[in-house]
């Protein structure tokens, strides 16, 4: 019979109940901040908080204005600070040798990128062309994979592998065009390592949050009407924030929650179980 008294010092109870660091000690990589305004922003406070320490990248020397404040907030090592286009596959590889150097781990990482062309994403998707749709699914669902290639032999200890994606690649939403079909790949390819990558103890999870207005939202035509319909539609009839999502994802980031994976989380007040 189970012992009924509570233990402190149990490691099943620490992560939340008891320690205020619960990630302390551990190692996360986050990809795909633009600005402050970003959901990956918003991931890296938490993960932060919670004790974590952050590698980070930037796409460009524009995206690096607006990001190179955010990193010194975050204390992020110059080292781990690179800059990262993942259609370059020397960045690529000089992140993850950068990591191994001086960390020799990873315990969480964060894919948060995302891309469409403008005419796919804003038209037809029966009028998509060939280099188009193969552009978005490279940038948008492909890239899951390349950067879990190279962070899976860092994380030995087991760890846990999170990406973003929207209640488009379930549903059908208006004017989100091609995206919709490359979230839906996005959140099977979850599934997929999630089955694969168990057995080394490592989650992989997708998280759907309510629409937030992100650099890359504005790119989507009418996204006012959608974050006002989500608004009203969800019971809790108010719009999801970066540091809620973020928080939402670091928790889960803790080794006792490892037994979630394969998931697409829903963070959006209630949103995704309203019909019509």
């Amino acid at each position: 019979m189970t012992d009924p008294r509570i233990d402190p010092n149990d490691p099943a109870l620490q992560p939340l109940a008891i320690n205020t660091q619960p990630l302390k000690g551990k190692k996360a990589l986050i990809t795909g901040i633009a600005n402050q305004n970003s959901i990956a922003y918003g991931a890296a406070r938490a993960l932060r908080a919670f004790g974590a320490e952050i590698a980070m990248t930037y796409l460009n020397d524009k995206t690096r204005e607006f990001t190179q404040q955010l990193a010194d907030a975050l204390e992020v090592d110059p080292d781990l600070y690179l800059p990262h286009d993942i259609n370059n596959d020397a960045q690529t590889a000089a992140v993850f040798a950068a990591i191994r150097k001086k960390w020799g781990q990873l315990d969480t990482m964060l894919h948060a990128m995302a891309f469409a062309p403008r005419a796919a994403l804003q038209g037809a998707v029966l009028d998509v062309t060939r280099a188009d749709f193969q552009t978005t699914m490279t940038v948008s669902a492909h890239s899951l994979i390349v950067l879990a290639h190279e962070a899976v032999p860092l994380m030995t200890a087991g760890g846990s592998i999170f990406t973003l994606t929207y209640f488009g690649g379930d549903k059908v939403v208006p004017n989100y065009g091609i995206m919709g079909p490359a979230k839906s790949c996005l959140e099977g390819l979850v599934r997929y390592l999630a089955a694969e990558l168990g057995p080394k103890n490592i989650s992989v999870n997708a998280i759907s949050p309510g629409p937030v207005m992100t650099r890359a939202a504005s790119g989507i035509a009418h996204f006012d009407d959608l974050m006002t319909l989500a608004r009203d539609k969800a019971p809790q009839h108010t719009l999801v924030t970066p540091d809620e999502i973020g928080v939402s994802m670091a928790m889960l980031a803790c080794p006792s929650m490892r037994k979630v994976t394969g998931e697409i989380l829903y963070i959006d007040g209630g949103f995704n179980i309203i019909a019509g």
